[in-house]
């Protein structure tokens, strides 16, 4: 099949279904208790298969942001507007991280888990944290070629931005130039398509190793935390945004939420906002309708500092841990909370497991032992499942919103259902004779 071939309906059934065979064969291997299955089968078998998923969309990862963001800044008209567009879309995504963790907060306020749980004595001993000095200086790359190996993505944007802006500044000199990261960008989309093939495979190993290996002693202790956090992602994600897309953008939720349902389900069965950036970044240029000068900037961007549903899990963690160790918040330390999640989002890489490290960063601010951590691993495997399908849906949202404010936007494209399921080209009357 040709590699020109987009995401298409046919790609997200076979994605839905093989997420829905992976959780019935995983909890059957739980539930039965077969130990081969659990062992052999989910930690060999089932994990080879995931991991070679994910080794395939984080190999992606630095071609698709390099050459991506370079045509996007060299395909702007006036480079002045690339300040204007960035200022947009940093300032939505901070706003929407705050809000993200205020309605974390509240909710938790509310229902109160972790009331009467009795707390773990393992320590947990989490990596250091950067401070704010670190993250600006981390932002310079000192060499890009390390940067890229690293995959240090506020380095490699910064990079890019730099090298795009450079190219345009050129004048005719910097014309090849651009034309051919013009092609390598088509030639890295097509890659991405063909990676997206074996997505059905690397989903089902991945969420049936996940569903076979879940310890639910410690899931069901977990109930209250658990609901509590799903309660305020789902309505995050599905209230928030929405009414932002169709307030300050005028798009249909519905429309919306129907295209990015395959974004979704990547974010979901990989946790991690990076491994998805591209299909993100396919979804929302050929689905939606953003232009690529847009996409092409504020999608990294977002998987880089907009960390929405891990902000929700940090209110939620926070009160949780406090109520365990019978610590009563004050309102100041539910706004260090707020403004701790909102810095530490930023510089923050989008991978699995993020969350945890920068929740210990936030629990030493406000006087709470790190340790607590230890009490919600059991449970944060699926919910970080979960906060990445948020944090996704975030990026998309903003960079429809910022595209509109651009005048980037397609409505035909965003309209039409079948926008950028095939693509189809028409051979060269030598090439079709040539048959």
């Amino acid at each position: 099949m040709s590699p020109s071939h987009a995401l298409g309906g046919a790609l997200t059934r076979r994605i839905l279904i093989a997420l829905a065979a992976g959780i019935v064969v995983g909890v059957i291997i739980n539930l039965v208790g077969w130990e081969w299955g659990q062992t052999v089968l989910a930690q060999d078998v089932f994990d080879t298969f995931g991991r070679i998923f994910l080794l395939g969309l984080q190999m992606l990862i630095v071609p698709v942001v390099l050459v991506s963001l370079v045509c996007g800044v060299t395909s702007l008209a006036n480079p002045a507007e690339l300040g204007r567009m960035g200022g947009k879309a940093i300032a939505l995504y901070l706003a929407t991280t705050a809000l993200a963790i205020t309605i974390g907060l509240t909710l938790a306020s509310f229902i109160e888990p972790g009331a009467g749980f009795t707390p773990s004595s393992e320590p947990f001993e989490p990596p250091p944290a950067q401070s704010i000095k670190e993250v600006i200086l981390n932002m310079v790359p000192a060499n890009p070629i390390k940067a890229m190996a690293e995959g240090k993505m506020l380095q490699l944007i910064v990079f890019a931005i730099l090298l795009g802006l450079s190219i345009t500044f050129a004048g005719e000199s910097g014309k090849s130039i651009r034309k051919l990261f013009q092609d390598m960008n088509e030639v890295v989309m097509g890659l991405v398509t063909l990676v997206m093939w074996y997505a059905p495979i690397g989903v089902f190993a991945l969420i049936a190793k996940i569903c076979a290996t879940l310890n639910w002693g410690d899931f069901k202790e977990m109930l209250a935390y658990f609901f509590t956090v799903a309660g305020a992602l789902i309505l995050h994600g599905t209230v928030t945004y929405m009414i932002l897309l169709r307030t300050m953008a005028g798009l249909s939720p519905l429309i919306f939420l129907k295209k990015m349902r395959t974004a979704m389900t990547f974010a979901f069965s990989t946790s991690s906002s990076n491994a998805t950036m591209p299909v993100t970044l396919r979804t929302v240029e050929k689905r939606l309708g953003v232009d690529n000068s847009v996409a092409s900037f504020t999608v990294p961007l977002g998987a880089t500092i907009n960390m929405d549903g891990t902000a929700i899990m940090q209110g939620v963690a926070t009160v949780f841990i406090a109520n365990v160790y019978g610590v009563d918040l004050t309102l100041t330390q539910l706004m260090t909370v707020v403004l701790m999640a909102v810095l530490a989002s930023v510089g923050t890489a989008g991978v699995p497991g993020v969350g945890i490290v920068m929740l210990a960063t936030v629990l030493a601010q406000v006087g709470l032992p790190v340790e607590g951590i230890a009490l919600i691993l059991g449970v944060d495997r699926v919910l970080d499942m979960m906060r990445t399908v948020v944090n996704v849906t975030g990026d998309a949202t903003v960079t429809s919103i910022v595209a509109r404010s651009e005048g980037e936007f397609d409505m035909d494209v965003f309209n039409d259902p079948e926008a950028g399921f095939i693509e189809h080209i028409k051979p060269e009357p030598e090439a079709a004779q040539a048959g």
